[in-house]
């Protein structure tokens, strides 16, 4: 086992149209409009103790460039913690304009399959602050805003990933996303040892004990989770998971 003191929380806006938006399995035609701005669903997370935000442009995703790049920017601007960002992340001139930003992280998904020598390019140019996204369908890697299903398998292309230098991956299990059904605690696990990866935990998460379950595998390489309908929803209060997860981490002592 390798050791891992990483654990962070995620708080997700994902923008369609301009505004913060959830999707059910990745179903553009399947949304819930939560705020009219986004920046204001940043700001409500940092007030409540977020110490990263997770933005995804789903508009982005779908047309393969960014679409709301000026919401991102905003986003950027009004909150003192990191951002990371995807969708329609395909070129370096995209990640440089979002770098420039002020941007934290870049998450590529499509591009990773798709484009692989952007991919790798981009790892040796900026390394940890490229995270890959490992969108999978009963475990083979979807692409293109979900809408396509790779015949690349999460934990063949993790491994790859790992040897082009990347450190840490996003994992959504497509069919519990936005339905909060509990979070795929046995793939993330099986991505982080067989792959080596930092893995962040995405979809399903529904409430605070998915954390807790999460945060036990942080030694072998489960590094976070993203919350995204389950805070929208209330059936997570950020301020009282933050809180609860740190307890987690300090009574276990950084132990492996």
């Amino acid at each position: 086992m390798k050791q891992n003191d990483e654990f962070v929380l995620y708080p997700a806006i994902d923008i369609l149209g301009g505004k913060a938006v959830r999707l059910l399995r990745g179903d553009y035609d399947e949304q819930t409009v939560y705020h009219d701005n986004p920046v204001d669903a940043a700001r409500q997370w940092v007030g409540q103790g977020a110490e990263f935000i997770h933005v995804v442009d789903l508009d982005g995703a779908k047309a393969g460039s960014q679409q709301n790049r000026p919401v991102i920017e905003q986003i950027v601007k009004s909150v003192p913690v990191p951002v990371q960002v995807g969708g329609g992340i395909r070129n370096g001139e995209t990640l440089e304009a979002l770098f420039s930003l002020g941007v934290a992280r870049c998450i590529l998904g499509t591009a990773a399959v798709r484009e692989p020598d952007f991919a790798k390019q981009a790892l040796v140019e900026y390394g940890e602050r490229i995270v890959i996204g490992l969108d999978a369908k009963n475990g083979w890697v979807a692409v293109n805003g979900w809408l396509e299903t790779s015949d690349v398998s999460a934990i063949e292309l993790g491994r790859q990933l790992k040897e082009w230098g990347a450190t840490r991956v996003i994992f959504t299990d497509i069919a519990r996303d936005g339905t909060l059904s509990g979070p795929n605690l046995a793939a993330n696990i099986e991505l982080a040892e067989q792959t080596g990866l930092k893995v962040i935990a995405s979809g399903g998460v529904k409430e605070t004990n998915d954390l807790l379950q999460l945060v036990k595998y942080r030694h072998v390489g489960v590094a976070g989770a993203i919350i995204g309908k389950a805070l929208y929803t209330g059936s997570i209060r950020l301020q009282s998971a933050a809180e609860q997860v740190k307890q987690a981490l300090a009574a276990d002592g950084g132990e492996a």
